[in-house]
């Protein structure tokens, strides 16, 4: 009697309840790490657009600043200037966007929470609180992307005295940063790799040419 009322692990309906239990948990597991990486990528893909931002904007200023003057002074300060403002703008507008979105998800999660309690358990409630966005930090790591991107021509163009060489090193320099920015973004965006480096490569190049072009002329014609 004891042998047939114990329950046996060859019972075909305990093995199927056991598998769907397995099944169902990985499945949930993949969800997560699909989430997380959705997430992470979402996040470096910004940074890499934030430090191309920072390359091309100060780039460009400077390639516009040396068309009519030649003093290695003058092309850092352009720079660095672009470098700060550039880099509080991008932090402003990122906190300004992101505060936004979170003022909204606060008050969706109030209305949810005023429906009663069997609208939502407090775990789910929990786990929105965690995912809530940090203004403080995006505007933080936006400025910082654009940073590092803006430290590239300034690098480059630092420690050079003779006005040609400086020019061709900052313009090698960048080349070689877009390319290596659109690969990156390419990467986490799941795009082709060629293409997007390559038109990264080539809007920069005009970004900075059409700077160089223009300031040029105004400061030729003497206005």
């Amino acid at each position: 009697m004891a042998a047939t009322n114990q329950t046996s692990f060859n019972n075909p309906k305990f093995t199927v309840s056991v598998n769907d239990a397995e099944q169902q948990t990985s499945l949930e597991l993949e969800a997560v790490k699909e989430f997380d990486y959705s997430k992470r990528s979402q996040w470096l893909r910004a940074a890499v657009l934030g430090a191309n931002d920072g390359l091309m904007s100060t780039a460009s200023l400077m390639m516009g600043v040396g068309a009519i003057k030649q003093d290695i002074k003058a092309m850092i300060l352009t720079g660095f200037a672009g470098l700060v403002a550039g880099a509080c703008s991008m932090a402003i507008g990122e906190f300004v966007s992101v505060y936004s979105q979170l003022d909204i998800e606060l008050a969706q999660m109030k209305r949810e929470k005023e429906r009663g309690p069997d609208h939502e358990d407090q775990n789910k409630e929990d786990e929105k609180k965690e995912d809530l966005p940090n203004p403080l930090q995006a505007a933080a790591a936006s400025a910082l992307a654009f940073s590092l991107g803006a430290m590239v021509p300034l690098l480059a163009a630092s420690f050079i005295r003779d006005y040609k060489v400086r020019v061709g090193v900052v313009v090698g320099a960048v080349t070689l940063a877009l390319i290596v920015f659109g690969w990156l973004g390419a990467v986490l965006g799941k795009a082709p790799l060629v293409r997007s480096s390559v038109r990264v490569l080539i809007g920069g190049w005009i970004a900075m040419a059409i700077t160089f072009g223009l300031t040029k002329l105004i400061g030729s014609s003497g206005l």
